[in-house]
């Protein structure tokens, strides 16, 4: 994949190869992000620009930026892009997260909804023994 440029991202998780994601969600709104940027949805100006405002704003209420919130705060970005964009509304993105989240549940083992409020806490940590393990996105990819 031809990633525009990672030097104007603030702290993005990376090693020599690239960006570094602790879990396939990561990837998933890495690629997002994107393959919005490419279909015109925003510049890479203004998504590093939202992402920084996001990270600033959560290390304003108290996030440590130890690094394992960084996609979180992606994540965040890119709703807040799209709503913007007019591609999904607010409830629209809501609504799709609390999905992934009852998928996610399943996936580890426990059937039951949480009350996330729609503070967009996507991906909080559920390690239930699980180990996260680093994945790259490679050349080959899609998006």
């Amino acid at each position: 994949m031809n990633v525009p440029s990672l030097d104007a991202l603030p702290r993005i998780p990376r090693d020599a190869e690239g960006p570094v994601f602790r879990e396939p969600w990561e990837a998933e709104a890495f690629a997002l992000a994107v393959a919005l940027h490419r279909a015109g949805t925003f510049t890479w100006t203004e998504w590093a620009a939202a992402l920084a405002d996001e990270i600033a704003g959560a290390k304003a209420a108290g996030d440590p930026d130890l690094g394992d919130t960084y996609y979180r705060h992606w994540l965040a970005a890119l709703e807040k892009l799209v709503a913007r964009a007019r591609l999904a509304t607010a409830q629209d993105i809501a609504a799709r997260a609390a999905e992934i989240e009852r998928a996610r549940a399943r996936d580890h083992g426990h059937d039951h909804d949480h009350d996330h409020d729609h503070d967009h806490d996507h991906g909080h940590d559920h390690d239930h023994g699980h180990g996260h393990s680093s994945s790259r996105m490679t050349k080959g990819d899609s998006t």
